[in-house]
Order: C-alpha cells, then structure tokens, then sequence
C-alpha cells in the first residue's frame, strides 16, 4: 500500500453553460434581426435600381432614398450579426490561468518611524 503512487484528480473543467446560454440568447435578440436586416437592405437597394418600381420609403418614392435605406439597413446588419458571434468568442474561449507570482518578504522598517500627526 505505501509504494503505490497516488495522483490527484485532474481539475474538473469549468461549466460553460451560462457562456452557451448567453450566445444562444444574443443569437436569437440580435443574429436573428440582423438577417432579416440584411435582408430588407438588399431587397431596399436592388429595388432602387429597378426603373418603374413602386418605392415607398417612409412616405418617399425616391430611389436615392430606398438605396441609402437598404445600405444603413446592410451595415445595422452586419453589426447585429457580428453581436452573437463575439459574445460566443468571447464567453466559450478557453482563458489562460497567469503563473502565481514568487512570494515576496516583507522587512519592517530599519529606522525610527516618523511621528503620526
């Protein structure tokens, strides 16, 4: 019995469900309203080009109007897609553990101290 060597348990790892249920939340608030705005832009600016369509962009039947729309729609999202996709970077990722630092000694001081006012 003493000559047997005996290792510890490796560390258990670290539950990641709060990171999951957070990306899977910002997927759905945000990626799912970011398509349909990638969407609604493209259909926005390719109706634009279309001569004759019938364009009502908040009450305008402008063309520059539904092409600066689609775009502003495009680039909201392209931003409400890259949400979820950071939030799953950032929260799933495995985070280095720093080295512990050396201890340190603490001396006390060598001379008198100076009196406390």
């Amino acid at each position: 019995m003493d000559n047997m060597n005996v290792t510890p348990f490796p560390p258990a790892p670290k539950k990641k469900t709060g990171a999951i249920i957070g990306t899977i939340v910002a997927a759905l608030l945000c990626g799912c309203p970011g398509l349909l705005g990638l969407c609604w832009g493209a259909i926005s600016a390719i109706a634009s080009f279309i001569p004759g369509a019938n364009i009502n962009i908040g009450g305008s039947s402008d063309p520059n109007t539904a092409f600066f729309t689609g775009i502003g729609a495009l680039c909201g999202g392209i931003i409400f897609i890259a949400i979820p996709i950071v939030v799953g970077v950032l929260t799933l990722r495995n985070k280095k553990v720093a080295p512990e630092a050396a201890p340190v000694d603490v001396l006390p001081p060598q001379g008198p101290l100076p009196p406390a006012s």
